[in-house]
């Protein structure tokens, strides 16, 4: 391992690099399980409304309090990772015990028991994506992104994770977006069809985490873990909220996932009422890949150029312009189109670098506190990411409630379509102006070479005491 690494060089500045090409494809494969399970359950308002045919607000409040309590569950989950003992290391082993259970929850939520009374539907859609969010998603995705941490301490390699599993990821969620509808209104557009086509996403969910398992290994293993065993709980809260970047994380986090629910479900009902053909959403998610693969292509030249976080203030404002004019326009499938593109572009290089912001501040805990906290640091964050999702999720189905919304209608009232576009232009636009105020504060970039380098003379100094 060591001549690997005098091999792979340092980054720019003069860190030590351990990932080579194999690393980054392994390390993604990750990305892909995740999303598909994100990716299903921000189809899931659509599917108890018009599939299944619950109420709408129901839904939305069974997901938020189902969100909370996963919001919660990374907390402890977070805990749990930092407490780990394995010669596989603290996040590692995560990756194959939840292999199986990911792939069962994603059939289990689509099985909705029929000719029962709402209350047994609705305690079982309760319990179901209490499985596939608080259990199967936490599980997975908290050990996840610590061991990002835990994989290297070169920024410039941290970033490349982050292009790699927001890449592979995209290609995950896009194919859930594109094909969920088309494919299940081939197959009958019933439950049934969701049901089947769940099976096949859960095969690849599972074989997913299986590769990354075999792939992944943690090679900047924490000096620090006996002592961070012995932290309480709520004490590495404290400290967690004493690192002003971290709240800032904690913040994007949460803005950018109420941004990412109201699209994982918002689209379908947009290309149906407002288009006037719900088919059209794999049109629209087949023109989204072209900024998509543009913001791929744009992030690493941006961030070597500007920074990670400079790099994320120009998209929000990219993503500010694409709003304005969507807001302006917002029958015009060509806007939807052209402008929501911005939008989509826009998102890319945040989904692609925040990860890396994240975990900068674990070496900005252990400088300012003397403990990394790797494991609470992203769960804590993650715990933003969760209620932003719930919120986003819940948020349609209560704009849809309150507009009169009615799956079972051929026409909705203009109440409806006004809600549809609350929930698809006008929130997301305020999201981008508040993140581009929180990316502008972020300045830990500017000074962590000097962070590092002090860290490694306290190292030197302790051992040489």
């Amino acid at each position: 391992m060591v001549g690997k690494k005098k091999e792979l060089g340092v980054d720019s500045m003069g860190i030590q690099k351990t990932m080579t090409a194999l690393d980054y494809l392994g390390d993604s494969s990750g990305q892909i399980s995740l999303n598909i399970l994100s990716g299903l359950v921000g189809q899931l308002t659509y599917f108890y409304t018009d599939k299944v045919g619950l109420a709408a607000g129901m839904v939305a409040t069974l997901l938020l309090i189902v969100k909370i309590l996963d919001a919660f569950a990374d907390l402890f989950m977070g805990k749990i990772v930092d407490s780990t003992k394995s010669a596989h290391g603290k996040c590692r082993p995560w990756f194959l015990r939840m292999a199986l259970p990911s792939a069962a929850a994603i059939v289990l939520i689509f099985t909705v028991p029929k000719n029962v009374s709402p209350m047994i539907q609705n305690i079982y859609v309760f319990l179901t994506n209490i499985l596939i969010t608080c259990v199967a998603y936490t599980a997975v995705a908290i050990p996840y992104g610590a061991i990002m941490a835990t994989r290297t301490k070169s920024v410039e390699e941290r970033g490349k994770i982050g292009i790699a599993r927001a890449a592979s990821g995209y290609v995950a969620g896009m194919a859930v977006s594109i094909l969920l509808i088309p494919i299940t209104n081939m197959l009958g557009g019933t439950q049934e069809a969701w049901i089947r086509l769940g099976v096949i996403f859960a095969v690849i969910s599972g074989l997913s985490l299986l590769l990354l398992y075999k792939t992944s290994r943690e090679e900047s293993i924490d000096e620090t873990k006996e002592e961070e065993e012995k932290t309480p709980f709520f004490e590495a809260i404290k400290l967690l909220f004493k690192n002003k970047y971290w709240v800032i994380m904690l913040a994007a986090n949460l803005c950018l996932n109420v941004s990412y629910g109201l699209n994982s479900s918002g689209g379908t009902y947009f290309a149906k009422w407002v288009l006037g053909n719900e088919n059209l959403i794999a049109l629209m998610g087949g023109i989204g890949l072209i900024p998509t693969f543009l913001g791929f292509a744009a992030v690493g030249p941006l961030a070597k150029k500007y920074g990670m976080a400079k790099t994320n203030q120009i998209c929000c404002v990219i993503g500010i312009l694409g709003g304005i004019i969507r807001s302006f326009t917002p029958y015009s499938i060509v806007s939807c189109l052209v402008a929501g593109g911005l939008m989509t572009f826009a998102n890319i290089p945040i989904m692609c670098l925040l990860g890396a912001l994240v975990n900068n501040c674990v070496e900005y805990n252990e400088w300012l506190h003397g403990k990394k906290l790797v494991g609470m640091t992203n769960s804590a964050s993650s715990f933003g990411a969760k209620i932003g999702w719930g919120i986003g999720g819940s948020l349609i189905g209560w704009l849809l409630a309150l507009g009169s919304y009615n799956g079972a209608l051929k026409v909705q009232p203009d109440s409806a379509i006004y809600a549809i576009f609350a929930f698809s232009i006008y929130v997301p636009l305020i999201l981008f102006v508040i993140m581009f105020i929180l990316f502008k504060k972020y300045k830990l970039e500017e000074i962590y070479p000097k962070i590092v380098k002090e860290l490694k003379e306290r190292k030197e100094k302790s051992l040489s005491d």
